[in-house]
């Protein structure tokens, strides 16, 4: 059964209640405005999504009522800090259902989580010889990382070859695994295709190898319900600001037995129990990763965010999003001279085009005339791009917020691209 599938399937009535998209889009005030004249159609999602109103106003409060330093202080300011900071930690905890709140790690995004457990973890245990397993279809995050740790230990990097509709190929990626694989880390959602990856099959049959996973879920976190101890990953990241959360957000999940064996990311203040000029010794979990001031207004909207997401059913939201995905499939693959890049069955909402003759760059410029944000280029994945022969694409990313009018608009724009291209 896939994601989409078990979502819909175990969601009893979820077909009798309509998305009411209108009252859905009264929550984010940046999407009233107009640009260029237009009103302002948001297609750039799998960027970073739209903070509705309730997570704006609890940064504010933090900022405006509560603003101190956590942890470290006895006094008031600093007491009401820190219960909001662990707080939105417990709420991350319930998201993704992991079974102790000190598995979850604040981080900026999914790029510091996989940093953080490429230093902890890979510098600690991968030695020369040993091998790393990605895929064909990551983002520069979950690659760059991995060559860096290579390159300083003599490890070596395999990747999980694709298909033509972007989808991984599991008898290839069974062929990689041996005992010298060591780690495997792979996306939940390709960013730059949609690609909704088998995970849970991906992680059980690198478990049967002993091996650990990553799981890159930046994609995923907003689009699909998570369950970390269902998929029984090693490691799961994910970054707030693709979830309706501020900037600066984020969570590394890991489980406590190989967190507890890794080594701190970064030294400083919070990370600490014991220091003299001799030897430190390190605080327990989570402090032991977070070193430091962190962004503790962006973590509590992160919590926000949350709440926001439990509070308008994330459930139909998926389906809300699938539905909006297959019309603007077969709205903009009805275009002439549009192209899909990523056609894979199961897909998040992610639709990647080019067009004949027309560069991504210029067809993200004529869509911004018409008010329509898109994201044009390699998304952070250009072995994607190399794969397909593609400079780069435009890439239309949606969120619950969108709608069917939203997608004519960006069709309607495209048939004006290739108008003014012939």
């Amino acid at each position: 059964m896939s994601a989409i599938e078990k979502i819909l399937l175990e969601t009893p009535g979820l077909e009798d209640e309509p998305w009411d998209v209108e009252r859905i889009r009264e929550d984010f005030p940046v999407l009233k405005q107009t640009v260029n004249g237009k009103p302002l159609v948001y297609l750039d999602n799998a960027a970073s999504s739209q903070v509705p109103q309730v997570v704006i106003d609890r940064g504010s409060k933090y900022l405006r009522e509560e603003h101190s330093n956590i942890h470290r202080g006895v006094h008031y300011l600093s007491q009401r800090a820190t219960t909001a900071y662990e707080g939105a930690r417990e709420k991350v905890r319930r998201f993704i259902n992991a079974r102790d709140v000190r598995e979850c790690i604040f981080v900026r995004g999914a790029t510091e989580g996989i940093n953080l457990v490429m230093h902890g973890y890979g510098r600690k245990f991968i030695k020369e010889g040993d091998e790393i397993i990605i895929s064909a279809m990551e983002h520069h995050a979950n690659i760059v990382p991995w060559q860096m740790l290579c390159e300083e230990k003599g490890a070596r990097l395999r990747v999980i070859p694709m298909n033509e509709a972007g989808e991984l190929l599991l008898d290839e990626y069974d062929a990689l695994l041996n005992e010298r694989t060591k780690l495997v880390a792979v996306n939940h959602v390709s960013n730059a295709l949609g690609t909704i990856n088998p995970v849970k099959e991906i992680i059980a049959r690198a478990h049967k190898m002993g091996v650990p996973v990553l799981i890159d879920g930046a994609q995923s976190a907003p689009h699909l319900t998570v369950d970390v101890q269902d998929l029984d990953c090693d490691f799961y990241t994910l970054s707030g600001h693709k979830m309706f959360a501020p900037t600066g957000s984020g969570v590394i999940y890991g489980k406590t037995e190989l967190l507890e064996k890794m080594n701190p990311f970064q030294g400083g203040g919070d990370m600490i129990r014991t220091v003299t000029f001799e030897k430190t010794t390190y605080a327990g979990l989570p402090n032991k990763f977070e070193a430091g001031t962190p962004a503790i207004a962006s973590q509590i909207g992160l919590g926000a965010a949350i709440d926001y997401l439990n509070s308008i059913g994330r459930e139909r939201a998926v389906r809300y999003e699938q539905e909006l995905l297959r019309y603007a499939t077969e709205r903009i693959s009805a275009i002439e001279g549009v192209t899909l890049i990523g056609t894979a069955r199961e897909k998040a909402s992610v639709l990647s085009f080019i067009i004949e003759n027309v560069h991504p760059h210029d067809v993200g410029t004529i869509l911004d005339q018409e008010g329509i944000a898109v994201r044009a280029g390699h998304h952070c994945a250009q072995p994607v791009m190399q794969f397909f022969k593609v400079p780069a694409t435009a890439r239309a990313s949606f969120a619950f917020y969108n709608t069917k009018e939203e997608v004519d608009a960006l069709a309607h724009a495209i048939e004006k691209v290739i108008e003014v291209f012939s």
